[in-house]
């Protein structure tokens, strides 16, 4: 059966989920969690929700979807040994040490991979099924029938995104909140730099194309094609950040697809509760140019009419939608919303109404026009029947009872629920009737009220014998078997772990410091190579999406998981900034698999880089190869959505450049032939300065994107006497450069 997913900020969120269908629930901690702004779960809490949920046949996944700095591996760790403890089926990670951990020390506990490690085609989900992965959660622009492909292949059940937020670069690729926020994506903190408003420049012209919302996407809504969906393994809803009227709506419509009794009005129902509008994703090959609504970032509502009459101090509002008072709507007034909760709904006479359908008139302290849009952004009566939804048994569970009652006896129940037999034996002996024996209807009577629990009565049997059961010692009798029958199930899960073998210890001699040089195009490349570097990486590059991994020679710089397991036994590697290395033994996994050096993450500082190495150096008693990233234009994002087909420049961006701006800076974009887009910082990285005193690092590359020939050149100069000496004075620009995050801590 397809599991249906659900998401959880908080309790409530969780019980909501559950009371209206869901299989499995994802929720995340105060810590290691990629949605830190959620209400999230303590230790006490989440056991409450793993008892809750573990009741109800229903699956608890809690992410630790970070990546975990040096100095909280132990902390991480910690965590991982409460969650078993607590019992919890699953935990979604990113950071290759948290997955190594939980495969090398948990037989019970599932390691899943999380979407933020980028795992888009077949090589990457085998790399992981050898490693021990139990399931992988695939990129969100795999289009289905890759995703049916990469089932029959690789034979491990795979989890996908079928509802809610999108983000518009690949997840886990995207530096730009921590970059231009500090505030790390990677580890839950994301500022939502894709919401901004950016005006799009044509550098070529010198001209604006205008400002919009041109990065914020549109929510996914697959509701459409939950037949094509059920051979999938799980199916995932978005929301951590949801209220828990969201969850229940969105849980509710897609149990009745997947249970195929949903209605037309009930897809239409979808749009009553937060939405950004909706696209069926690149899951289902939705165009790149209609993934993102560029209007507008938060929630959109749906349209009910316009305002058609201005008498006074009223307007009038024709309808193409009802309206109710205490509906929440927004009025889109020359690209500026008027947004009010609708206390007061009149009639054409004036008269206090309830309900419109046609027509009704409001009062209104803003000018308005008249063609002005009206939307319903909060359905009154719609909430108040998903806040009715919010805390029920969406099933009961069978309860199957044989009594045994004679005179001068213990009264003696066999149950059976859940899957499991209790036997319940009281402590006083039964009397003989006198003149009414306990009858079947009485039995059924005291033991059917079981309406606090998660049982309902099946199946009685019961032979009179002239007892008389006393009815409270029926009722003791009850809530002693559903005890009981509780604790089976929840004592039933086990919770072993494994005795770890010592690892071969991995380490490489210390090199004397060198440049390496990844370019853009060929006159870069050829100006790398008349300046004497010899690690170019051009032809050579294996990104870390959209990949069909051609034949290739020589050494490789492989930025995904894919490009690993297909070209570890063909060609030597480096592995790039793209895996989000921030500590040691994501560095040994690397080395485990291969990888002939590691580039570090652009978000580590130099403290956290020193710790790295000492704790490699400790635990492998030698160091590791190094690579890190000491100059150029930092890719803030990658995406598959093309930002210049949105705003019909397509294939003029072969002849142009552009950039993003907005009041902070601006964004060049690099367009590549495939349509995709990587978004790059303003600012320079410049850490030439640096180079004297940088300790460890075997490889420090420059990266060239948008630079001249003679830029090139003359930065390898630069950092080629910065290397050896020749070079003492600042080449540190205030205005053009940036550190990065060498000198600062990202949060």
């Amino acid at each position: 059966m397809t599991e249906l997913l659900a998401p959880a900020g908080n309790m409530e969120a969780l019980k909501a989920a559950i009371s209206n269908g869901c299989d499995a629930v994802y929720l995340g901690m105060q810590k290691f969690g990629a949605r830190a702004y959620s209400s999230n779960f303590d230790v006490e809490s989440l056991q409450e929700a793993v008892t809750y949920a573990h009741l109800r046949d229903v699956k608890i996944y809690v992410t630790m979807n970070t990546i975990v700095f040096e100095n909280e591996v132990e902390e991480m760790k910690q965590q991982i040994r409460e969650l078993n403890e607590i019992g919890v089926d699953g935990i979604i990670v990113q950071d290759l040490t948290a997955f190594d951990y939980i495969v090398n020390n948990f037989l019970d506990m599932e390691a899943h991979c999380s979407t933020q490690m980028g795992i888009d085609d077949v090589d990457g989900t085998l790399l992981f099924k050898e490693l021990g992965a139990k399931r992988v959660v695939l990129s969100r622009e795999v289009e289905i029938e890759k995703v049916k492909e990469i089932k029959k292949i690789a034979d491990i059940p795979l989890e996908i995104f079928v509802h809610g937020a999108l983000c518009v670069s690949y997840s886990g690729n995207c530096l730009m909140s921590g970059l231009t926020g500090f505030r790390c994506a990677n580890r839950g903190r994301c500022v939502g730099s894709c919401r901004k408003e950016y005006e799009l420049i044509d550098k070529t012209t010198g001209t604006s194309l205008g400002k919009s919302y041109i990065l914020s996407t549109k929510d996914l809504n697959t509701i459409d094609y939950t037949h094509d969906l059920q051979e999938i393994d799980s199916l995932k809803i978005e929301g951590r950040m949801k209220v828990p009227t969201y969850v229940a709506n969105v849980v509710s419509k897609y149990r009745m697809a997947l249970d195929h009794k949903i209605t037309a009005e009930d897809k239409e129902n979808l749009k009553k509760t937060f939405n950004r509008t909706f696209t069926k994703g690149y899951l289902f090959h939705e165009d790149r140019r209609n993934i993102t609504n560029i209007s507008r970032p938060n929630n959109f509502g749906y349209p009910i009419g316009t305002i058609s009459k201005i008498e006074k101090d009223r307007y009038e509002i024709t309808l193409t939608r009802p309206i109710n008072q205490n509906d929440t709507i927004r009025i889109s007034h020359e690209n500026e919303d008027v947004n009010l909760t609708v206390a007061k709904l009149y009639n054409k006479d004036g008269d206090l109404i309830n309900t419109a359908d046609d027509v009704c008139y409001i009062k209104i302290k803003e000018k308005m026009f008249m063609g002005d849009v009206v939307y319903k952004t909060k359905d009154y009566f719609y909430h108040k029947e998903l806040e009715a939804s919010l805390e029920k048994e969406f099933k009961r569970f069978n309860l199957d009872i044989r009594v045994y009652a004679r005179p001068d006896s213990k009264l003696v129940i066999d149950a059976e629920g859940l899957g499991f037999n209790y036997s319940y034996e009281s402590e006083e002996m039964l009397g003989e009737a006198i003149n009414n024996p306990t009858t079947k209807d009485q039995v059924i009577k005291q033991l059917s009220r079981l309406n606090d629990t998660i049982f309902e009565l099946h199946q009685v049997d019961y032979e009179e014998c002239n007892a008389f059961i006393p009815a409270k010692l029926l009722n003791a009798a009850r809530r002693d078997i559903v005890l009981g029958l509780y604790d089976l199930k929840l004592n039933s899960q086990q919770k072993r772990t494994k005795t770890v073998s010592a690892k071969e210890k991995i380490s490489f001699a210390p090199v004397t410091p060198y440049l390496t040089a990844s370019v853009t195009n060929k006159e870069q490349y050829d100006a790398c190579v008349s300046c004497g570097i010899k690690e170019i990486y051009f032809d050579n590059v294996v990104r870390r999406n959209q990949n069909d991994y051609k034949e290739k020679e020589g050494q490789l710089l492989i930025g995904g998981y894919g490009g690993i397991y297909h070209y570890r036994d063909t060609n030597p590697f480096v592995t790039d900034y793209s895996l989000n290395v921030i500590n040691a033994t994501s560095c040994y996994e690397l080395y485990r698999l291969g990888a002939k050096r590691v580039t570090l993450s652009y978000e580590l500082n130099k403290s956290q880089i020193e710790d790295l190495m000492i704790a490699y150096y400790k635990e492998n008693d030698g160091y590791p190869a190094l690579e890190m990233i000491v100059y150029g234009k930092t890719p803030l994002m990658f995406t598959k959505y093309c930002p210049m087909r949105k705003m019909n420049q397509c294939r003029v961006c072969k002849t142009k450049s552009y950039e993003l701006k907005d009041e902070h800076g601006t964004f060049p974009i690099l367009s590549h032939e495939d349509c995709t887009t990587t978004l790059l910082n303003g600012k320079t990285l410049n850490l030439l300065d640096e180079l004297p005193n940088i300790e460890g690092i075997e490889a420090l590359r420059l990266n060239f994107t948008v630079e001249s020939t003679e830029q090139v050149v003359n930065v390898i100069h630069m950092a080629a006497g910065k290397l050896n000496g020749s070079m003492n004075h600042a080449v540190f620009n205030q205005e053009t450069d940036t550190r990065g995050h060498f000198n600062k801590e990202i949060v």
